[in-house]
């Protein structure tokens, strides 16, 4: 577990930690599983910039996109790189072997710019309406942990690689089907429990409203994560890092928004 804990922090964050000592795909499984928990240090940023912002310190839209520009940092920005790439590589042709062949090379096109570009604007569109308020603030936070499900969403067995290197073929299989839906259930249920403990204060929101919430944002990750996986595996015959990368950005889009939708419809003071 110790190697696994290593091998997960190490592939999604820029913290710097030792190098696992042992690597199989029981471990490469293990990481994918826990990649949630790898956004902590981020999480606490946006809960710390959400909580200024609600009470008025900072402009929402400043917090917002401070939020982005500390979780890119904290990522190196790969996860960003991957959903350029799957862009790219998506909207070069239908053939599989193009289509890769242009998402191996690494620089950005139209197709990719733009979707990085749309993706960031969402998020901090986003972001500006949840930091207005605590409970958005929270709902944000779950938004995070739960876009690093599409982990192991595109690690489940029964998933191939769509080439014979790189990350996608060590991960690709890794998560037992059972494990998956275990991970998801207990991420929905971690977010109702977090949301449950947000009292309503003048709103007169019902816990459960928001515990409904923190799970809504959870499941729209996971879903959004799941269409992702499935329209890549179509295209190109199989999942990469840049497909894990991409899932992942486009899992938190789907997330902030289901966040910023219910905050919208709840009741204000």
């Amino acid at each position: 577990m110790r190697d696994a804990w290593r091998l997960a922090f190490g592939t999604f964050t820029a913290l710097p930690v030792r190098h696992p000592g042992h690597v199989d795909r029981s471990v490469l499984g293990r990481a994918m599983l826990l990649a949630p928990l790898t956004t902590a240090p981020s999480a606490l940023v946006w809960l710390g910039l959400g909580v200024a912002s609600s009470r008025g310190w900072a402009p929402a839209a400043v917090t917002a996109v401070l939020a982005l520009v500390v979780t890119a940092l904290a990522s190196r920005a790969l996860h960003l790189d991957g959903l350029a790439d799957l862009a790219d590589g998506l909207t070069s042709g239908h053939d599989p072997a193009r289509s890769l062949a242009v998402m191996r090379r690494g620089d950005t096109g139209p197709a990719g710019a733009a979707a990085v570009v749309l993706a960031l604007l969402l998020d901090s569109a986003c972001l500006a309406v949840l930091f207005t308020s605590t409970r958005g603030a929270i709902l944000a936070v779950v938004a995070l942990a739960a876009s690093r499900l599409a982990c192991a969403v595109c690690a489940r067995e029964g998933i191939r690689s769509a080439r014979p290197d790189g990350l996608g073929q060590g991960v690709a299989g890794t998560v037992a089907r059972a494990s998956l839906i275990g991970l998801v259930v207990l991420a929905a249920s971690v977010a109702a429990l977090v949301g449950a403990g947000v009292p309503g204060g003048q709103t007169g929101v019902p816990r459960w409203a928001t515990a409904l919430a923190g799970g809504a944002v959870v499941l729209c990750a996971a879903g959004a994560a799941l269409v992702t996986r499935r329209h890549a595996v179509r295209r190109l015959g199989g999942i990469t890092g840049d497909v894990i990368g991409a899932a992942l950005e486009i899992a938190l889009s789907a997330g902030l928004v289901t966040a910023a939708v219910v905050v919208t419809a709840l009741p204000h003071p």
